[in-house]
């Protein structure tokens, strides 16, 4: 089966005129400011699992996705989505597309923005009536359907702009940075709602810079830095399953133990009568849990932890600046 998100070699390279003055007149003078948003990107997506575009702000996400909605034209490199080419009209009415700073006319009510939404898309006065107070239900707004989104929170908006989205019923659904903005109890609601849509069989392709949510909820991943694609793949192929380090957390023991623990420790956290002692080997670890036990104390917790997301971008991102750094150093030298 193909894929039902294909990108070739797609890339954006934006030329900027500079105006200035010249012998006292305004003019437009043409010079080669050349900003590269997107290097030649490769990706393929397959349907129904959720792929998360990952990256610091300003790496080439939303400019990735804006080409993919046909909001900005490539410079290079194609893309198909469900096999047609991203100028193929037929394709938008399968596809649903929340961006990240979405414009809303608050004085409607949330109804209203979804009715005027569901008009747009061509939905019967039946079906509106049917599917928008599902949605409302289904992103958290079932109770806010009549109040004007200007009396509505940041988060009470993206949950809006979530079902808006959602209305068409949609194959696969673009989402630039869902989780701005929210707070934790927003940003859970949301990687919820994605792993609802995945378990009705849709393809969910989403970007983002809060890399702990991307590492609950996707099956894949790419990573972009400067506009370059630098890792892709499913994370339990990307992160190592090799233990990076061992935590014991521990509490109610004598204070000559802590003393020793900490000694022995590469990382040591202490708190009131709490304690978190962090080893890079197995043994010293378990050797620490019996002195625990052998004195009576409380045995909080014994993790053995893997690579994180997070640690394994930083060390990918950290590498890309080492080469740059000696890059431009050979340059200098030569």
């Amino acid at each position: 089966m193909a894929p039902v998100i294909e990108i070739n070699g797609l890339s954006k390279v934006y030329v900027r005129d500079v105006i200035g003055f010249e012998n006292g007149r305004l003019r437009v003078r043409l010079k080669d400011r050349r900003t590269v948003a997107l290097k030649p990107l490769d990706l393929t997506v397959e349907e129904g699992e959720i792929f998360g575009l990952l990256g610091p702000n300003g790496a080439g996400k939303t400019t990735a996705i804006k080409i993919l909605m046909g909001l900005h034209f490539p410079t290079s490199g194609s893309a198909r989505i469900m096999g047609r080419p991203l100028e193929d009209n037929s394709v938008k009415a399968k596809i649903g597309f929340l961006p990240e700073n979405p414009f809303f006319y608050d004085y409607l009510k949330g109804e209203e923005f979804l009715d005027y939404y569901g008009q747009l898309y061509g939905m019967d006065k039946a079906t509106r009536r049917r599917r928008i107070p599902e949605l409302l239900e289904l992103v958290g707004l079932g109770h806010a359907g009549q109040l004007p989104l200007r009396g509505y929170s940041k988060g009470m908006l993206q949950r809006a702009g979530l079902a808006q989205a959602l209305l068409n019923d949609p194959r696969i659904v673009f989402l630039d940075e869902p989780q701005s903005g929210l707070d934790p109890f927003g940003r859970k609601e949301v990687r919820d709602l994605i792993l609802s849509l995945r378990e009705q069989g849709k393809t969910v392709f989403f970007s983002s810079h809060i890399l702990q949510d991307a590492e609950m909820i996707c099956d894949r991943v790419a990573i972009l830095h400067q506009g370059e694609r630098i890792a892709v793949g499913a994370l339990s192929e990307m992160l190592s399953a090799k233990v990076k380090e061992y935590e014991v957390g521990f509490s109610d023991v004598p204070h000559e133990l802590v003393e020793k623990l900490r000694e022995g420790a590469s990382r040591f956290v202490e708190r009131p009568n709490e304690y978190l002692a962090v080893y890079e080997k197995e043994e010293p670890a378990r050797e620490s849990v019996r002195a625990i036990l052998d004195a009576k104390g409380v045995l909080d917790s014994f993790i053995a932890r893997k690579e994180t997301l997070e640690e394994y971008f930083i060390r990918e991102i950290e590498g890309k600046r080492e080469e740059a750094r000696a890059a431009l150093a050979n340059g200098g030298n030569g």
